[in-house]
């Protein structure tokens, strides 16, 4: 499968997203790993994992990047050897990238499920949703302050940020398919612009300075 979606966010961000469908052989066909990622690859017991991993050297490429281009910090958060700044995303069968030439950018893939709802008081003032009755509604809204909340981990890219306290995403409507979301820790705070996009059972969100 080629690649499923390219947006072009603004003149210098751009998204890619990934439908994982061929075998583990096909995937990994033409990339070139380092010594490093070879050895990571080989160690993933999940085919899926491996597939995942592969996939995103596949949207690397398509951007005219090699696995030998990415590093990543004692954060684990990646970096690209132009310093161009990056975010990566996968789950199940899909991955994604949010490259951006000039700020942090972070991105998040998530399958649409119901026990979102059970742990939603872990991550956002649930009391907030409890106006939308029907609960398919409620786990895409959900999902999508998830995504969101998560992407937004991953621009600041350290550790500690708790979803719950230090993040907060501006309600929206389904329809705008965007919203704004603001990090506030230790005396930091830091506003950002959201996107969002639902498809096949699973919500894409991702995070970026316009």
């Amino acid at each position: 499968m080629p690649l499923y979606k390219r947006i072009n966010v603004n003149d210098y961000t751009k998204v890619l997203i990934w439908k994982i469908e061929e075998s583990l052989d096909e995937i990994s066909q033409g990339i070139q790993l380092t010594e490093k990622c070879q050895s990571r690859v080989d160690s993933m017991r999940s085919e899926i994992h491996q597939k995942g991993f592969y996939s995103v050297r596949k949207l690397l490429h398509e951007v005219g990047y090699e696995d030998a281009d990415l590093r990543y910090d004692e954060f684990g958060k990646p970096h690209l050897k132009d310093e161009n700044f990056i975010s990566i995303t996968h789950s199940f069968h899909f991955s994604a990238i949010i490259i951006c030439s000039r700020s942090p950018v972070g991105i998040d893939i998530e399958m649409q499920r119901d026990k979102i709802v059970k742990i939603a008081h872990k991550f956002t003032p649930i009391e907030e949703y409890k106006t939308i009755a029907n609960h398919d509604a409620l786990v895409s809204k959900l999902t999508i302050v998830w995504g969101a909340k998560e992407s937004l981990y991953k621009i600041y890219g350290k550790k500690k940020l708790l979803f719950l306290h230090h993040i907060n995403i501006e309600d929206f409507r389904f329809a705008d398919a965007k919203t704004t979301g603001e990090i506030r820790y230790e005396g930091h705070v830091s506003n950002h612009d959201i996107c969002f996009l639902e498809f096949e059972g699973f919500t894409c969100v991702y995070a970026f300075n316009e």
